[in-house]
């Protein structure tokens, strides 16, 4: 694989697709994403990450056996676990489940690009060690999501429209 040396894309983004890749973003768009993520956390070190498309039943799997939970979600983070000594920029990777990212597109009455960045976002979030699980960390990582998702020209992903 050829290696982009430009300062507008210097990340490595590793891309594979276990669904159909029709209607799906580009591979540019989530290189974007994930610069955006990246920049917005202030990471200045080269970045390497791999995100993986997935369908329900690959989604499942994962999160069943590395969540213990038995249903598909959206975004899944696995943080790279390097050894002290071993110094690579290699920071995780994500695997996306695309029909849960459209189903909760529409549910949530936002573009499926919207939500697909919001996700791509708050996965790559998770990989620098952000986490939502204490109040004070959703709030902190909540807010910097929004940030970031503004700075591309996206909505606050957390405000909810109403059907009325």
């Amino acid at each position: 694989m050829a290696r982009n040396n430009s300062a507008a894309s210097s990340h490595q983004v590793h891309i594979s697709y276990g669904v159909a890749r029709k209607g799906l973003p580009s591979p540019l768009s989530f290189r974007r994403w994930v610069d955006a993520a990246l920049a917005g956390a202030k990471r200045r070190k080269l970045a390497e990450l791999s995100i993986r498309i997935v369908g329900t039943r690959e989604g499942r799997t994962l999160n069943r056996d590395y969540r213990h939970k038995d249903y598909a979600t959206n975004v899944l983070s696995f943080p790279a676990e390097l050894p002290p000594d071993v110094s690579l920029p290699l920071i995780g990777d994500l695997a996306i489940c695309a029909p849960v990212v459209a189903r909760e597109a529409s549910e949530q009455h936002k573009t499926a690009h919207d939500h697909w960045a919001h996700m791509t976002v708050h996965g790559v979030l998770h990989l620098l060690g952000y986490d939502h699980i204490e109040d004070d960390e959703a709030e902190a990582m909540e807010s910097l999501e929004k940030r970031i998702l503004a700075k591309l020209g996206i909505a606050d992903p957390y405000v909810v429209e109403n059907d009325g």
